[in-house]
């Protein structure tokens, strides 16, 4: 798969840039001596803040570049591998930047919104790398549109076998196909349950009361009870491929609107500096 070879990318050319730049910055931190101390306003410090500063408008024009795919700029799988390892370069640089000093200001909320962002995309390279590889196992050969299909098939059949049983396993089969959801509010579709599922209620029930039944009706109750199992099932793998596909989306609700944040914060952290130079 194409995600599996993001962080190999060319022989792991952009874990190597990052390594080396990362060496480069520690062996310059350690050893320059400015006589006022190590602070930003050193010319390390700037030339360290400036490096950062170019990175990080660099990385969020990945957020554009990915979806021009016609560009000549690279290959997308390129920029991706060195999005996360240039990405991940920057807690280093920008530390050394701030030369360990922090404080309750715009630099520092700066860099505190820099960190969350890059752990974010770290979450993000796992979720890209493992969910889609876990979502085709799950669907298998079947899509959510043909699960739902024939969760809908279910359903009906389901409901001509109960027409001959009692009426509380006809309640109970007309409460898993009217109750039955799949998707709901953002927290349902992220936790991929429900407790109170009517479907698994109805499995239950109709398991208990058939222990009472007898002769066409017991036949006929086990060959619905076979039929709940099997929309069981294919419900749990739906909610699974929801869950999936909304922790996917989490992700971008947070990574996003956090780096844009980060880019205004940034550009103000820019101007204060030169205002006060």
């Amino acid at each position: 798969m194409a995600h599996q070879s993001i962080l190999a990318y060319a022989r792991y050319r952009y874990l190597k840039i990052a390594t080396a730049a990362v060496v480069v910055a520690i062996a310059a931190y350690a050893w320059d001596r400015p006589p006022n101390g190590r602070y930003g306003g050193t010319w390390l410090g700037y030339t360290l803040g400036t490096v950062g500063a170019l990175l990080i408008f660099w990385l969020l024009y990945f957020g554009v570049r990915k979806r021009r795919y016609a560009s000549n700029a690279g290959m997308v799988q390129g920029w991706l591998s060195a999005h996360c390892y240039l990405g991940t370069t920057l807690i280093v640089i920008v530390t050394l930047h701030a030369a360990f000093k922090f404080g309750w200001n715009v630099h520092t909320l700066a860099y505190v919104l820099m960190l969350v962002v890059i752990f974010s995309g770290f979450y993000g390279v796992y979720a890209y790398l493992r969910f889609p590889r876990v979502m085709t196992d799950n669907l298998g050969d079947d899509t959510l549109q043909m699960l739902l299909i024939r969760i809908a098939d279910l359903d009906r059949q389901s409901r001509q076998l109960a027409l001959s049983l009692p009426d509380s396993i006809n309640r109970l089969v007309l409460a898993s196909a009217q109750g039955t959801r799949i998707g709901g509010t953002w927290w349902r579709q992220l936790r991929g349950r429900d407790p109170h599922c009517p479907t698994t209620a109805a499995s239950n029930g109709v398991q208990i009361i058939g222990r009472k039944l007898a002769g066409e009706q017991a036949k006929t109750n086990h060959q619905l009870y076979a039929q709940l199992l099997k929309k069981q099932e294919l419900v749990e793998r739906a909610r699974r491929d929801v869950q999936l596909k909304s922790w996917l989306d989490v992700w971008l609700y947070i990574h996003v609107p956090l780096s844009i944040a980060l880019l205004v914060t940034l550009i103000v952290h820019i101007v204060s500096v030169f205002f006060y130079w």
